[in-house]
């Protein structure tokens, strides 16, 4: 019991980690330092010899040998295959353990099977070169294979009860807020995994309009090619336009939401503490995400920006397990 409960929150704390390296490595086009998966070039480990290198171009003569990308991509795998060693130790232990822990052996199962189709996606990611509908999905199994991390984590470690909310009409929006942050995180990957950040960088009009001329039909055409329309053609203005658009409608519907919840949480006593971390972290994400467009996308920004929606998550997480009562 005492491994599983370490076990779980080193997990917690690893897949954090891997989230944002993940941003780190996309935002900084690495994604296709290693041309193929789960080595680089045919190796566990980035070719680094003259020799390494020469043989690396033989095989792959297409692909040139850029070190600092490769090590990018591939220590973010190292830390990806480690959580994933790691989960697999969580799913042996729940079972063994079953009726002790404080969740359903279930819930690590279907950690472990989100885990196997997040190394799936991993590697989709490199042999359909960034196609952006993988790499979205990419993104949303990393964020849900840390929301269920989060939540096996509190429920081991927090302090859970019904009668921690006083008013129960807040039960129903704290629910909702898992909806609408997770469709967020969506349209924040699908403008990233695009290359939309940037279709308007004037705010808060965009091309000094409010309504700007969107391509809404490709923008979210789901099996197209990075960079491309539905019909093979190049992605006009007109389509990044739409998906960066819809990303802020969704991040003021997101403030709005988060907002009055965590004003209406503040005269809960036992989430006043929480409710003010997560004010906090919606305040810091949208000015990352002004700033961003501001700025250009400085990757720091950019980042920090992934970052804060996954500590949003873990925080909205944590609020729905405080409020769930503990079942064996």
């Amino acid at each position: 019991m005492r491994v599983f409960n370490k076990l779980v929150v080193t997990a917690t704390l690893l897949a954090l980690c891997v989230v944002v390296l993940g941003a780190f490595v996309r935002l900084s086009d690495a994604g296709l330092g290693c041309p193929d998966w789960p080595g680089c070039y045919g190796t566990l480990t980035v070719p680094q010899s003259e020799t390494a290198i020469e043989h690396a171009q033989t095989v792959y003569p297409d692909k040139p040998v850029e070190a600092h990308k490769a090590w990018k991509e591939m220590i973010h795998r190292y830390f990806a295959g480690t959580l994933g060693l790691l989960v697999l130790a969580i799913f042996i232990l729940a079972w063994r353990a079953r009726n002790e822990i404080k969740v359903s052996a279930w819930l690590p199962t279907f950690l472990l099977a989100l885990i196997a189709f997040q190394a799936a996606l991993g590697m989709w990611t490199v042999t359909l070169l960034l196609k952006p509908a993988v790499v979205t999905a990419h993104l949303l199994g990393g964020m849900g294979t840390l929301a269920v991390l989060t939540w096996i984590a509190h429920r081991q470690w927090g302090v859970i009860s019904t009668r921690i909310l006083e008013s129960s009409y807040l039960r129903f929006w704290i629910r909702g807020a898992l909806v609408v942050l997770f469709i967020q995180i969506f349209l924040g990957g699908w403008t990233s995994t695009n290359y939309a950040a940037l279709a308007c960088t004037d705010f808060p009009t965009c091309h000094g309009v409010w309504l700007p001329d969107m391509d809404f039909a490709n923008a979210f055409h789901w099996v197209r090619e990075l960079g491309q329309d539905a019909t093979g053609k190049a992605l006009q203005l007109s389509a990044y336009t739409a998906i960066q658009w819809t990303h802020r409608v969704g991040a003021l519907v997101t403030f709005i939401y988060l907002g009055l919840l965590g004003l209406g949480l503040l005269n809960q006593p036992q989430l006043k503490r929480l409710a003010h971390i997560m004010l906090g972290l919606l305040v810091v994400q949208i000015g990352l995400g002004v700033a961003n467009l501001l700025l250009h996308l400085p990757l720091v920004l950019a980042v920090g920006h992934n970052m804060g929606a996954a500590l949003l998550l873990i925080t909205v997480v944590v609020l729905n397990s405080k409020i769930t009562e503990l079942k064996y």
